[in-house]
């Protein structure tokens, strides 16, 4: 087994983000090959403070909402954060999904129309502001991934089947690659030594992502028709233990990783084979939250 070091998934959580702040620094000198922050928490607010704390690991957003922001402000926001952290900085955007658009009581045009054009806006702005950094686009299916080729400098997925992979990275062609075009995919990961109550944990934070049609519909295409007929069906009724029940040992483990120690490292090694160059493990615990999830990545990275 080589020694590839993941990246970690970081969220400002309310009422500990000083300490949240001081296991950024905990992350970089443990070796970890960066830290991304998810949408929730505000990261941009945890990647300013990133920017401060460490000194030479990679940091970005996974991701950053588009219908939060006017994209000149966050261009502003991104370039100023380019700058101070001396390039670390990778800027991750999303569509996100029509549950949270709802919430937001946004406008919206189609997704691939507006996250175009709001990268386009990003770009022109930034030519005045000296430089933007490279801009990751969240990705799922084909036609967004098209796009982050056309208009971005990497992709990035939440939740990825291991599976489906050679099929996505074989739209992105091989010179793209070459020049550091960035593949990046979040993996919810549980280490116990007890597998079932690290799968159990995992079912659990990937319950919200089956019932989004979008996902079941990628997931679909991985080859899971089964298991996602038997999550709609559940859903339907209105049936929290079903949609659980559907959620497949095979799906389950093609997207998260979930066991002991060595299983783990393994499925890191298998993602990195894969062709993913940022695995971002989204740690979780059977015991505990943040805290207690992070003390059992670094035990199993020690």
């Amino acid at each position: 087994m080589t020694d590839r070091r993941p990246a970690v998934s970081l969220a400002a959580v309310p009422g500990r983000r000083r300490q949240t702040v001081e296991l950024a620094a905990d992350i970089e000198r443990r070796g970890f090959s960066g830290i991304y922050c998810p949408s929730f928490g505000d990261a941009m607010g945890l990647c300013l403070s990133i920017a401060h704390t460490t000194s030479t690991i990679e940091f970005g957003t996974s991701i950053q909402p588009i219908y939060l922001q006017h994209p000149i402000a966050l261009a502003t926001s991104a370039s100023y954060l380019h700058e101070v952290a001396d390039g670390r900085f990778r800027l991750g955007v999303g569509v996100t999904h029509g549950p949270v658009i709802q919430r937001l009581g946004v406008d919206t045009g189609t997704p691939l129309s507006d996250m175009r054009d709001y990268v386009g806006t990003m770009r022109s702005a930034g030519e005045s502001m000296g430089g933007l950094p490279p801009i990751v686009l969240a990705a799922l299916r084909d036609k967004m991934v098209e796009l982050s080729i056309e208009v971005g400098d990497g992709a990035v997925w939440a939740n990825a089947s291991r599976s489906r992979m050679a099929h996505s990275l074989s739209l992105v062609p091989d010179e793209r690659l070459a020049a550091g075009f960035s593949i990046g995919n979040m993996i919810p990961t549980v280490i116990d030594d007890d597998i079932e109550a690290a799968r159990a944990r995992n079912r659990k934070t990937l319950q919200g992502y089956v019932a989004l049609p979008n996902y079941r519909n990628y997931w679909i295409e991985a080859g899971y028709a089964a298991e996602m007929a038997a999550v709609q069906a559940a859903l339907a009724a209105k049936d929290a233990d079903a949609v659980l029940a559907a959620m497949s040992d095979d799906w389950l483990d093609d997207c998260t990783l979930s066991g002991p120690v060595d299983r783990v490292r393994d499925g890191v090694e298998a993602w990195f084979d894969a062709g993913v160059t940022t695995p971002i493990l989204v740690p979780s615990s059977t015991s505990g939250g943040q805290a207690t999830a992070f003390t059992e990545l670094f035990d199993a990275f020690s």
